[in-house]
């Protein structure tokens, strides 16, 4: 009952649009509404969009095929329903053209089926959940996906003495599918997930579960937990002695996160991740990218969510651009789709079938260059497709 309430509201919010869609059309702003985490448990997330968003837009300006570019940022604190209240505000009474941001999974679900009425493009800049962009043919993701990233590792640790694993992962979406993809590929390569750990989400204490893996003798720990709470498993993984134990810490690069990494100190030496975006990746695009992201932010160091709201402005700018400012949501649905470019990652390209993300994934080892701790990559995973959708 509480659905069809919810799913008729967003029908009359609809239709109040439309009413005023002539006015949207011929206005000459282009509004982007950019729904972050900006306070609370995954603050750091919305913090380096936001910073890569204003960045982008001051390089490439603020006028795009005649239309003024607007960004509205509203935080949403990483709750659904606040996420959905604020997405149908931005939507009904501010007119966005856009949707984007989108801190974590339940955020981006709770939002699909308003970008789905309002034929609003809804660009998914951080969540990494696999399914994601089947929850409205209106969203395009430029961020990563869990198995994207996880099936990489569980290829190479079998072939550098891990075949014992205890996996250990935030219980919602995306540690969900970080568990599984990397519990199949392991397997099929020889090895063995002996116990399974879900942490939860909010406010987790990790002390009880790294004592479980002590106990367990495994040959290494996978973890996967949201960007900002990396530092808190590295340093209970430590204090719990299991790197003494002789056990191998094996992360996706959320856990050895940049913004966070420098503060993790010399214990997170050596650890093996594999991820999408690393602050020391070698091109002089990045290179470019890092030291004007630190000059306009304190120094500041980018990390892989600034990545994707960096690229993110991009999809959006590109599809306005090539869509002349013309039409509505449709239009530029169709213009985001299929993009090829080079981002600090490297090429990246959106899939016209998927709406999703095809990157390059790296194997990185955590180092110490100049004083300072960085993911220093040492093998690569050319173009992967999100391997939920590659069946």
């Amino acid at each position: 009952m509480q659905k069809r309430i919810f799913l008729g509201s967003i029908a009359l919010a609809v239709a109040t649009l439309a009413a005023g869609g002539v006015m949207a059309q011929t206005s000459n702003t282009f509004k982007i509404g950019l729904i972050l985490p900006m306070t609370g448990q995954q603050a750091t997330t919305g913090r380096q969009i936001e910073a890569a968003a204003r960045l982008y837009m001051a390089q490439n300006g603020d006028t795009v095929a005649g239309k003024k570019i607007q960004l509205i940022v509203k935080d949403d604190t990483s709750l659904p329903d606040v996420t959905r209240r604020l997405a149908q505000e931005l939507v009904v009474n501010e007119k966005v053209n856009v949707l984007a941001g989108f801190g974590i999974t339940p955020s981006a679900m709770a939002t699909a089926p308003i970008a789905t009425q309002s034929k609003t493009p809804m660009v998914v800049m951080a969540a990494a959940t696999s399914s994601i962009t089947q929850a409205s043919p209106y969203i395009v993701r430029s961020s990563f996906t869990l198995p994207q990233v996880s099936v990489a590792l569980a290829d190479w640790a079998p072939k550098n003495g891990i075949r014992k694993v205890i996996t250990l992962v935030s219980d919602y979406g995306p540690g969900l599918d970080a568990e599984k993809y990397f519990k199949e590929r392991l397997t099929f390569n020889g090895g063995q997930v002996t116990e399974a750990l879900r942490v939860p989400l909010r406010n987790p204490d990790f002390a009880p579960f790294l004592q479980k893996v002590r106990d367990g003798k495994p040959d290494a720990l996978f973890v996967f937990v949201p960007s900002g709470a990396g530092a808190a498993v590295m340093k209970q993984f430590l204090e719990r002695g299991l790197d003494k134990a002789g056990i191998r810490l094996i992360a996706t690069g959320d856990v050895t996160d940049d913004d966070q990494l420098n503060d993790m100190g010399d214990g997170a030496l050596g650890v093996v991740t594999s991820h999408h975006y690393s602050a020391a990746h070698p091109s002089a695009m990045n290179k470019k990218f890092v030291e004007a992201f630190g000059k306009a932010n304190k120094g500041l160091r980018p990390n892989f969510m600034a990545v994707g709201g960096y690229d993110g402005m991009r999809v959006i700018y590109e599809a306005l651009r090539t869509s002349k400012g013309q039409g509505g949501g449709d239009a530029l649905l169709e213009a985001m789709k299929g993009q090829i470019f080079e981002s600090p990652r490297g090429k990246i390209f959106i899939d016209a079938q998927t709406r999703d993300i095809v990157q390059d994934v790296y194997l990185r080892k955590v180092e110490k260059k100049d004083g300072q701790l960085y993911n220093v990559e040492f093998d690569v995973i050319k173009d992967v497709k999100d391997p939920g959708k590659a069946k």
